[in-house]
């Protein structure tokens, strides 16, 4: 009988420790992935931030490169040139 009794304790013990720490835990499961998630987004946000540096060096300095890039977003075409369209056939 005193075994019996023990093994309650036992198991009443646990699942009260249960009961205190899982939600804890789980608690800093849930940060630590929020946690990961967010330090990838620092480390995107990071390297796009060079990109676009980068990119606005160029469009201060190289007449090559804003000519390109004009030519590609804004369709500008030189004096004289013919623009031939891809229909996608």
């Amino acid at each position: 009988m005193a075994k019996k009794v023990n093994r309650a304790k036992v198991l009443l013990v646990l699942a009260v420790m249960a009961a205190v720490f899982l939600p804890s835990f789980a608690k800093y499961y849930e940060l630590h992935d929020k946690k990961n998630a967010l330090e990838a987004r620092i480390d995107f946000l990071k390297k796009e931030n060079k990109r676009l540096t980068e990119e606005k060096k160029l469009l201060e300095t190289n007449i090559s490169y804003i000519e390109k890039k004009a030519r590609e977003n804004l369709g500008v075409v030189r004096k004289g040139e013919i623009v031939l369209k891809d229909t996608g056939r």
